[in-house]
Order: C-alpha cells, then structure tokens, then sequence
C-alpha cells in the first residue's frame, strides 16, 4: 500500500475519484460501483486512495482492528485487551481486502481454526477477509460475475455492519464495516439489483479519446513503472493535500446544513426519475453532504446535488421501455430541467 499509485496523478475519472473521495469523507454512504472498460485504473483508484489516508487508531491485539475511540461495544476480544479500563491503541494502515471471484464462504466470512482445534483441541474462530476489511475497503473485481451465495452474504453484511457467524459449534459475532468497491464490464454481464441497490454510488468510466490525455496516462504510468519512489515523491505535495481536505471534511461532515429546500429538491428530483424507494433520496443527501464538507462549505446547495445526482442516482432508475435514453442521459435531462444547466 505503501508503494500505490498516486491517487491524484490519475489522469480524468474525475466522476469516480470524486464518488471514492465522497465515500472516504462519509463511509455511512454505502460503497461505490465502478462500471467500464478495462485497464481504466479502477482497482490503481482503491488502492491509491487507501494509500493516501492517514493511518488509523486500532486496538493493540484486536482481530478486528476496532476503534480504542468507538463508544459502542466492540467485538469480544476487545474487552481482554483492556489495560485500566482503556485498551492500548496503535496506528495501522486503511486495509484494502480483495475478494476473489472463486472464494469460499468460509474464506469470507471465517471459520473454525482446523489448526488449533487438531493440536489443541480448542474451538477457535479464524476469521476470514470481512474481518480483515474491517473500517477499510473490500474490493470485488468484476463484481458482476460474484456467485450469488456470496452476493447474499455481501447484502446482509452491507445493511448490518456485522458479520455473524454460526456453524461447526461457533457462535462469532464481530464488526464489519467497510467501503464495499465494485467494479467490472457491463458487457460481460448484469449485477444483481439486490446488490446494485446496495451501492451508494455508481460511476461509469470510459478509456480516453482525447489524444493528449491518453499521452498524459502513458507517460505517467510509464514513469511510476521506472521509478515509483521518484514518482511519488513528485506528487508527494498533492497527496497531503488531498489527504489533509478528507480529514478537513470528515470534521466538518457533522455540523454541515442540509436545508428543507436541498432536501425538497432532492425528492424532486427522485420523483422525477421515478427511482424505486426511499434509498435515492437518503443516499443524494448524504452524498451532496459529504462534498460540501469536502469543500468547506457550510450547506448543501443545488450545486452539490447537480454533481452528485448522477453517481447516486443512475443505477436505481427503472427501465422504460418505451425510453432507449441511457440511465446517465435520463439523469442529466432530469438535473437541467429542475435544477438548471
């Protein structure tokens, strides 16, 4: 993670270095989905901005990598790892945890430790990669092509922010709670709407035309691949940066003002698109919050809904058949005629 691509030489993307950016500052957001061509710097963006975050407090010796700081209970380790009253913390690193296509189940959500349980005939719980994930990123590739068991236990863990576990004499209860990323190839099929419903965010990327960006892209790439130290020391100025406005934003994201007129306007704007449930409008506020608090503004205002209505919004449209208008046009026409150009 350490020697991850520059999150802010990524040449373009802006839509989705934005929708990471936002779900960095508020990760109550629900995740973001990143659909496009190849070899666009999809998973370069996850791990780049994983890189880019400051370090967190972790318990000292917890799986789970709890908060020393969190108020509400933590898993059941935590409490033997308290040293008058209050449990030793240290720093670690934003976690980005892969999960493989062909993963099992015991793999994700953890299981009993075969080891111990054969040498020391103690039933012991391994956990698995949403442990790992905890308070960090879970990434899944080609997210479309997830087995549906998995994308069951995916959806359960995404609504509760725990992972629960029951089998082989184990009864485990513990934390679970990341930024899920999702990304993949419309062309090599659909995601489940399930699971599509449960991103907060949802952008499209596309490989540049512009001659001079493709150049930018190569050059950059080329010169992170011969030197990566040297590289990153270039960008080292906009890293902090960046770095220090998330941290800015996640203080402010609180006391940031979300008017009855933003909140109007964003109901409007769902009814308009005819987008199923309530989840539209919750995750637009959120979404239009979190970048004003990004910015430094003290309100949401329509400028922050007309830049976050299409990554909140695209992927809960109901398809009209008697409307070919992709989902991203749908969006744009909806945004001008109600809230302007």
């Amino acid at each position: 993670m350490a020697h991850a691509f520059p999150f802010t030489a990524i040449v373009g993307q802006d839509e989705m270095k934005l929708a990471m950016i936002i779900a960095a500052v508020d990760p109550s957001i629900g995740g973001v989905l990143v659909f496009g061509d190849r070899g666009t710097g999809k998973s370069t963006a996850v791990r780049a901005l994983a890189a880019l975050l400051p370090p967190m407090k972790a318990v000292v010796g917890c799986r789970y990598s709890c908060d020393p700081e969190d108020t509400q209970p933590r898993c059941e380790d935590c409490p033997t790892l308290k040293k008058n009253g209050k449990p030793k913390s240290h720093l670690v690193p934003v976690p980005v945890v892969d999960l493989p296509l062909g993963a099992t189940e015991d793999r994700v959500v953890g299981a009993l430790d075969l080891e111990r349980a054969l040498t020391q005939g103690i039933k012991a719980f391994e956990p698995g990669l949403l442990a790992r994930a905890n308070r960090g990123f879970l990434y899944v590739d080609e997210v479309n092509l997830l087995e549906d068991h998995l994308v069951d236990l995916l959806i359960d863990v995404a609504a509760s922010g725990e992972n629960v576990v029951e089998r082989e004499g184990l009864s485990v209860r513990h934390p679970a709670r990341f930024v899920l990323v999702g990304s993949g190839n419309p062309e090599e099929g659909e995601l489940r709407p399930q699971l599509l419903d449960r991103f907060g965010l949802a952008v499209e990327v596309r490989t540049p035309t512009e001659l001079a960006q493709r150049i930018d892209v190569v050059r950059r790439r080329d010169a992170y691949e011969r030197d990566g130290a040297a590289f990153r020391d270039l960008w080292a100025h906009e890293e902090d940066r960046l770095r220090r406005r998330i941290v800015a934003g996640r203080k402010k994201l609180a006391g940031v003002e979300v008017s009855d007129f933003a909140l109007t306007r964003a109901a409007q704007l769902c009814i308009a698109l005819g987008t199923d449930g309530l989840r539209g409008e919750l995750t637009l506020m959120r979404a239009a919050r979190a970048l004003a608090a990004f910015e430094g503004d003290a309100a949401v205002g329509e400028a922050h809904l007309k830049r976050v209505a299409g990554p909140a919004l695209r992927h809960r449209l109901r398809r009209d058949p008697l409307d070919e208008t992709d989902a991203s046009a749908r969006v744009q026409r909806a945004v001008a005629e109600l809230l302007g150009d």
